[in-house]
């Protein structure tokens, strides 16, 4: 069964395709839309129940806690809002493993910049949804036709990821 016919777990491994390819999201603190802002999250293949975070000691995020990620492929054909928890991550080796140019490029102190905060969030309940309506669907709603049901199809509620 495709995920488009209700399978979850298609939907799910599509979702960590797409955030591995193009891994930038929109990163809140629950109750505190003032703190939203575009993250770059760092992924392990291995670990599909965390997400680690490079931000500075200043940043609202400092708090830990609560989060809220939203997410959108680059090419629109997935989309997912996800909840987890941040917690400061102490493990060197995973924080050698994320460590990059483009990561040290924020930090004028490279790895021993003593602002660099270094978060893992470890991931609770999403919700994903397939963009990918097909060219049938698409048709109809060039012709404003009603595509509602069949987009229905195409969503996961409640998802561990």
């Amino acid at each position: 069964m495709k995920y488009s016919q209700g399978n979850p777990d298609a939907l799910k491994q599509k979702f960590w395709e797409a955030l591995a390819e193009s891994p930038f999201l929109f990163l809140e603190l629950d109750g505190r839309s003032d703190t939203s802002v575009p993250m770059t999250a760092q992924l392990d293949k291995d670990a599909n129940s965390a997400i680690w975070f490079f931000t500075q000691k200043k940043s609202a995020f400092a708090q830990l806690g609560s989060v809220t990620a939203s997410f959108a492929a680059k090419d629109h054909d997935i989309f997912a809002r996800f909840a987890g928890r941040l917690v400061i991550e102490t493990s060197n080796d995973r924080f050698d493993q994320f460590w990059n140019n483009f990561v040290e490029a924020w930090y004028d102190g490279g790895k021993d910049d003593p602002d660099i905060l270094f978060l893992r969030m470890d991931l609770g309940d999403a919700e994903i949804w397939s963009g990918d309506l097909g060219l049938l669907n698409t048709a109809k709603m060039a012709l404003g036709m009603n595509v509602h049901d069949e987009a229905e199809k195409r969503h996961v509620e409640k998802v561990d990821i």
